[in-house]
């Protein structure tokens, strides 16, 4: 399973203390700058902008922490796989969305650091809003200071699975690995997780409105 974010949850960890070193952010950019790749910053800016009728309003993202080339945009991707399946490359930190005729949506992601990388064929076997987080035992033994939410920490935006989830299953099988929303802009397009797979609270929102349970997940060797 996963920590994300760079707030401190309560009870006084700091899901920080759960992660690798994030990826160095981006320094700040002028509010009429381009945000790079044909997107403009105040294109950006409204496209991770709030999100405040969610259950836990969602603030914006610093926009100015995260590599511009990854941005939610639509691109062309080649394959045979059926319109809606997701598509994770871990090895460039990308998470696409199948459209059909050769266009993809493509999100920036986090990803599993060294050591905690899988890949292979899933699907979503449910899927979560604000979804309570339990540490699976084998992250309490790493990592004691997790046995505190061993009975489950409830939905919330300190909460380590953000405002949605989805959950990857194998053979009628929780894999305990999970598409979830990531509060920290700083961990995109880096290797911070123990497998899971993070996109911008505002990315993952879009993706799960759009994602029905039983869809295809294909994990990319990295």
């Amino acid at each position: 399973m996963i920590m994300n974010g760079g707030k401190r949850a309560a009870g006084g960890i700091d899901r920080r203390s759960f992660l690798a070193v994030s990826a160095a952010g981006l320094g700040a950019l002028g509010l009429g700058g381009c945000a790079g790749d044909g997107m403009s910053l105040a294109e950006a800016q409204q496209l991770y902008g709030p999100v405040p009728q969610e259950k836990f309003p969602i603030p914006a993202v610093d926009v100015t922490k995260v590599d511009p080339k990854y941005f939610r945009r639509t691109v062309r991707y080649e394959t045979r796989e059926e319109p809606g399946t997701i598509i994770v490359d871990p090895a460039n930190y990308y998470v696409y969305r199948i459209e059909g005729d050769g266009n993809a949506t493509r999100y920036g992601a986090n990803v599993g650091r060294d050591g905690f990388r899988w890949n292979g064929d899933a699907y979503v076997g449910r899927k979560s809003e604000w979804a309570t987080w339990t540490p699976p035992p084998e992250m309490i033994k790493r990592q004691p200071e997790a046995a505190q939410y061993a009975r489950g920490m409830p939905g919330g935006l300190d909460n380590p699975l953000g405002a949605r989830t989805l959950h990857l299953y194998q053979n009628g099988r929780y894999t305990l690995y999970t598409i979830y929303a990531s509060s920290d802009p700083e961990s995109i397009g880096s290797g911070v997780t123990s497998g899971c797979v993070g996109l911008l609270s505002q990315d993952m929102i879009h993706l799960y409105d759009q994602t029905p349970v039983k869809t295809k997940v294909v994990v990319l060797p990295a």
